[in-house]
């Protein structure tokens, strides 16, 4: 339903209908402390059922904004040059950054929750990136409503076609890393792959399939496993690749953190590499260079997607149509140390730790 100025609720409204005074709605709605969680529900549910929007006064887009980025995690170098690009996208359009992390312990008032949202509306944020965290149809919808702008990076569900999305061609790149493997006369090609329901990681596996097609090798689904993007899953995935009958001669694995965990079973098995194993990652983080040996890995530009990301949130803000709802930079396969062509004799799975 499309509300005129005169027919949009107001604060008074919801007091009404939460049974409660004006001033006691307009500390709810500010997350003032001293009110009871039975009348702080009670006047949030009024404000869904009416449709409330916030009056702050018109933006002044001439004074700093102000974006929240959400992630999901900040233990990993991959967050770390997102920031970085948003970071300094933000310096030069005078736009202040506020972090936030998506955290499942925090319940329905952290980050990405309705009251957070419409927190952020009440003070007249520009908008939010969320980074590799879930993002709800419903949520969504609420940031529209609230006038909030709303950008994902690589996110982890996928959503209609006009939630804008900035991330890199994964399939690309799956594709480059296993054809390199291929090229170097690998068959036994195992893929440590990200959080099933990624996006990023479901691409990236797409890439590895088409090019384990194309060469004709044999698809093991036991050389397929899906975890989270770090490295003890790395470790824990490559374990088990390793203790196979037949294990893999290569692993490519769904981002750099992976491969670190991946280069600590081979350790531990005995291998060498790339002599018995030779191993691929992604993301192309500052890591990769001081593996030993370096990691061959592909390129991504991750601090170009945290820039691209906040001056699309900016475009959006100002009323313009984006570029593209789903831009895709350019990935890049780097050769390193860490892939060779594969031995003729494979050591047996003895770990030793």
């Amino acid at each position: 339903m499309i509300r005129t100025q005169a027919s949009r609720p107001t604060l008074e409204q919801v007091a009404r209908a939460a049974g409660v005074s004006k001033a006691t709605a307009s500390k709810v709605l500010n997350r003032r402390p001293n009110i009871s969680s039975q009348t702080r529900r009670r006047v949030e549910q009024a404000i869904d059922e009416l449709g409330y929007v916030p009056t702050t006064g018109p933006r002044e887009r001439d004074r700093l904004q102000k974006v929240n980025v959400v992630f999901n995690t900040l233990v990993n170098l991959y967050s770390m040059h997102v920031l970085e690009g948003i970071v300094a996208a933000a310096h030069a359009q005078r736009v202040e950054v506020l972090v936030d992390m998506a955290d499942p312990d925090l319940g329905e008032d952290g980050p990405l929750s309705a009251p957070w949202i419409r927190r952020l509306a009440a003070h007249g944020r520009t908008g939010v990136i969320v980074v590799t965290s879930e993002l709800t149809a419903g949520q969504r919808d609420l940031m529209g409503a609230l006038g909030l702008s709303v950008v994902l990076i690589d996110p982890l569900n996928p959503l209609d076609d006009e939630v804008v999305s900035v991330g890199a061609t994964n399939f690309t790149g799956g594709l480059q890393a296993t054809q390199h493997l291929v090229d170097l006369g690998h068959r036994r090609i195992a893929f440590a792959g990200g959080p099933p329901g990624s996006i990023a990681s479901r691409e990236r596996l797409q890439g590895y399939l088409s090019a384990m097609g194309s060469a004709g090798a044999a698809i093991d689904p036991e050389l397929i496993l899906e975890r989270e993007f770090s490295v003890p899953a790395g470790l824990e995935m490559a374990s088990r690749f390793l203790s196979e009958p037949q294990p893999p001669t290569a692993i490519f694995a769904g981002c750099d953190a992976s491969a670190l965990g991946v280069l600590e079973a081979a350790r531990q098995y005995g291998l060498r590499v790339p002599q018995d194993l030779s191993v691929v990652g992604f993301d192309d983080t500052s890591m990769a260079v001081s593996t030993a040996p370096p990691l061959t890995t592909v390129r991504q530009p991750i601090s170009d997607m945290g820039r691209v990301a906040l001056r699309t949130l900016l475009q959006q803000s100002r009323g313009e149509r984006a570029d593209s709802h789903h831009v895709q930079l350019s990935t890049q396969l780097v050769i390193r140390g860490s892939t060779a062509a594969p031995a003729t004799a494979v050591p047996g799975p003895h770990p030793r730790h």
